[in-house]
């Protein structure tokens, strides 16, 4: 019988993936070793499975980084789609978050919500997004989720207050 693999613990394989990209020193470092791999011989199909990417894009590693040095491994401005809100939506946008309450467009509540600003921005500016999306764009533009705490005006503070005292009490025993 042989012996049990190692394994890691506490994090998914996605996790882990996402720290490469999360930090452009990391992802630099796989490329650099990828090329440096290649430098000793190692073919780019070879490569490919163990940096999941494809034999063309560690080519484009190699090349870029022949012509550019370090620099010609990191992700270049302007990758990936346009976004269809112009700068000037964007800023309308995050001033709107900031400063104005969904009550005074028409809602229901005094709280921005994913699938609130997607009516809004329908209406507004005639694009439609989906509700993944505009937690991006939310994130792009400097916003995070956060959860609302409910408020109970029918709740009696002073009720709470000393349950929370007896509590500590109970618990310090």
């Amino acid at each position: 019988m042989g012996r049990k693999s190692l394994q890691v613990k506490g994090y998914s394989p996605e996790s882990i993936k996402a720290l490469f990209n999360s930090d452009d020193r990391y992802k630099i470092g796989m490329r650099l070793y990828a090329v440096y791999q290649v430098s000793l011989g190692q073919p780019s199909r070879k490569l490919e499975d163990f940096y999941n990417t494809s034999f063309k894009q560690i080519t484009n590693w190699v090349h870029r980084f022949e012509r550019e040095g370090l620099d010609g491994l990191r992700d270049k401005p302007g990758r990936g789609r346009r976004s269809r809100l112009s700068a000037d939506q964007q800023d309308r946008l995050s001033k709107l978050i900031m400063d104005e309450s969904p009550v005074d467009y028409g809602f229901n509540t005094d709280t921005w919500t994913g699938p609130i600003l997607i009516e809004w921005i329908k209406s507004q500016f005639d694009i439609v997004f989906k509700k993944a999306q505009i937690y991006n764009i939310l994130r792009k533009n400097g916003f995070s989720y956060q959860k609302a705490r409910g408020f109970y005006p029918e709740a009696d503070l002073e009720k709470q207050e000393v349950f929370k005292d007896t509590l500590k009490k109970t618990s310090s025993e």
